[in-house]
């Protein structure tokens, strides 16, 4: 019988079948690298693009605080020109306050006393004068009393002096409130 050797046969396709399982294997990895390239790219791309609407609403962000601290020095600025406004106001409102006193106290004062002093001190009266007798100081406090104007009547001092020409005189000290136009707005005439 005739010898037939197939070994080299199989050892050749043994060696091409390791041949085609390296060149499946480097494919592979070359595959498996071109893939990991690619997506390395693209999750850069989409970081980058991530980065730059982070840094943009980074930007609006610095924008926005801007105007909401020019809005805050608005408002203050409004609240001190609105307190300006207010004290403007109470001005206006409280001038008449000034001449109604005067009269006041010219219709408060009765013969034989003048002042010597008025000073008024937020809604306090105080008034310093010589009266011919105390009971002169007395009438000027009922005159207070009476008034529209004028409340709360006191009497701080009253001392009697005799003058150069040996006349008796009494230096008084009254105290009164003013009464505003706010306290009278249903009554003022």
């Amino acid at each position: 019988m005739p010898r037939i050797n197939l070994l080299p046969w199989r050892e050749e396709l043994r060696k091409q079948r390791q041949k085609n399982f390296a060149a499946a294997v480097v494919g592979a990895l070359v595959a498996a690298g071109l893939m990991t390239l690619l997506a390395g790219f693209i999750l850069q791309g989409r970081i980058d693009y991530q980065n730059a609407r982070n840094e943009r609403l980074t930007q609006e962000i610095a924008r926005l605080d801007k105007l909401i601290e020019e809005i805050a020095s608005l408002e203050r600025q409004k609240e001190r020109l609105l307190a300006r406004m207010e004290v403007i106001e109470e001005l206006q409102r409280r001038r008449p306050d000034s001449v109604r006193l005067f009269d006041q106290l010219v219709a408060i004062l009765p013969d034989g006393v003048y002042y010597l002093e008025a000073r008024q001190t937020a809604n306090r009266i105080e008034i310093n004068g010589m009266a011919e007798s105390s009971t002169r100081v007395s009438a000027l406090m009922r005159n207070v009393e009476d008034s529209e104007w004028l409340q709360n009547p006191g009497l701080e001092v009253v001392e009697s002096d005799e003058d150069k020409q040996g006349v008796r005189r009494s230096r008084f000290q009254v105290t009164a409130q003013q009464v505003t136009l706010d306290e009278t707005e249903g009554t003022a005439p």
